[in-house]
């Protein structure tokens, strides 16, 4: 079969930089003449990029690599290729335990994926000796997200040292993009129709500092919203200690960045943010929190936490109920703690028991459903900017969206139950009740 008539089916697993990755790689098999298709059972090459960052990611993998090596069996000639997170931790481990694997892809090799494929007949992993880093930029890419919104990856890799987390050793140091190039592929995703960016890596308030550049996000932004006409700018993964007073006014001054702050704090006890090594405590996050309130009083912030951290007893886990009642944040969400192997944390004492985590976790998460219900009342009978995403998908009676306040996939929704709109479309609508995390209203007159 020639690669004209090959097609391929690529699951995405993981975070929205992951995603990025996977959408380079859709494109360069667009460009070898190799086709996309959204049924595995269509396809003749199944791709798979993993996530490994914790253990039920990497269960998830696997449970997605033996599906497709279920259907690898029932369609002669079909090849499974496994890239991601899950090869850089693992690595020629997976030889042995996926023999049904074809070939497994490190990310510094995930550009040559098609030359790779071609060349290579049995199971190897590609023998990269550094960490690369795929080009966001590359104009091959074929958006996987609806045509209105893309996430742009910034940076790759982490030089923090949290000693529960393994991004340092599967994905390398930091690395920052170019900012001529972030804003090359800023101006062609506008072109092709993008409403809203959403800049991801590891750590945006890092991006640059491998440059010994300082403030090198509030530049990036100032030069994004200077050189485009992009409307909406959201940002994910900012760092606590490095979130700085110029990026604040920055969010306030410039509408078309959004005041929506993602500031994953993990916890607020001292102790325990002592022993995940986080270079913070919990009067500098109040701090923090109360600079962004007082200048953005409108601004949405998220955050994720951890409960059951090694060492965490009541007295911790009562801090983070006392915190989210003081500071009723936004969106917040909440993971139990497992040792990773390979991880600093998984070597320390006083383990928590993984019922008594799970428990904390349901805890927390009924706390702040409730807290998430109270905030959501404060926009009945205000108008609110939402960004159309189509039709709804709890009915064909309603449209969905998003506000300002709401990040894509990870955030609830505006509901439109009144007035005509496309995908895409940045519409008035005036909220006239709420649930839990959404809101519900019809466009306005004008």
């Amino acid at each position: 079969m020639k690669d004209n008539d090959k097609k391929v089916f690529i699951t995405s697993l993981g975070c929205p930089k992951n995603r990025v990755d996977s959408e380079i790689i859709a494109g360069g098999f667009l460009k070898h003449g190799i086709g996309i298709t959204a049924e595995a059972k269509d396809s003749d090459i199944i791709l798979i990029n993993t996530c490994a960052f914790i253990g039920p990611a990497v269960e998830e993998s696997i449970g997605a690599i033996l599906e497709a090596a279920k259907l690898k069996t029932e369609k002669e000639g079909m090849k499974l290729v496994v890239s991601g997170c899950m090869v850089e931790r693992y690595g020629k481990e997976l030889l042995k335990e996926l023999p049904e694997v074809d070939l497994f892809i490190r990310s510094a090799d995930l550009a040559d994926t098609v030359k790779l494929l071609r060349a290579r007949q049995s199971p190897e992993i590609s023998n990269s000796t550094t960490r690369g880093y795929i080009q966001g930029g590359n104009d091959d890419r074929i958006l996987s997200t609806p045509p209105h919104r893309a996430y742009v990856k910034i940076t790759e890799g982490c030089d923090n040292k949290c000693t529960y987390c393994l991004i340092p050793s599967l994905k390398g140091r930091l690395r920052s993009r170019g900012a001529q190039e972030i804003l090359a592929e800023v101006k062609r995703l506008r072109a092709k129709g993008v409403v809203e960016i959403t800049l991801v890596g590891q750590d945006l308030t890092a991006f640059g500092r491998d440059r010994d550049e300082e403030n090198g996000l509030e530049q990036l932004l100032t030069d994004l919203v200077d050189s485009s006409d992009i409307p909406w700018i959201r940002l994910l993964y900012l760092y606590p200690d490095r979130l700085s007073d110029s990026l604040i006014e920055l969010v306030a001054a410039e509408p078309r960045i959004l005041p929506y702050f993602d500031i994953p704090l993990q916890h607020v006890s001292d102790r325990i943010l002592q022993r995940m090594n986080r270079n913070y405590r919990r009067e500098k996050i109040e701090l923090l929190l109360n600079r962004i309130r007082t200048r953005i009083p409108d601004a949405a912030i998220r955050t994720t936490l951890m409960v059951g951290f090694p060492g965490e007893d009541e007295s911790d886990y009562a801090e983070l109920e006392a915190f989210l009642k003081k500071w009723c944040l936004d969106h917040v969400g909440v993971f139990a703690y497992c040792d990773e192997e390979g991880s600093t944390a998984a070597n320390l004492t006083d383990k928590v028991n993984s019922d008594v985590a799970t428990e904390r976790r349901e805890r927390l998460l009924a706390l702040q459903a409730g807290i998430a219900e109270e905030n959501l009342k404060k926009f009945i009978g205000r108008e609110l900017e939402v960004l159309v995403e189509g039709v709804s998908r709890e009915s064909d009676l309603l449209l969905e969206g998003r506000s300002r306040y709401q990040g894509a996939d990870i955030d609830g929704l505006v509901y439109i139950n009144a007035g005509n709109c496309r995908a895409g479309d940045l519409v008035k609508v005036k909220i006239e009740e709420t649930h839990t995390y959404d809101l519900v209203g019809g466009l306005t007159s004008d």
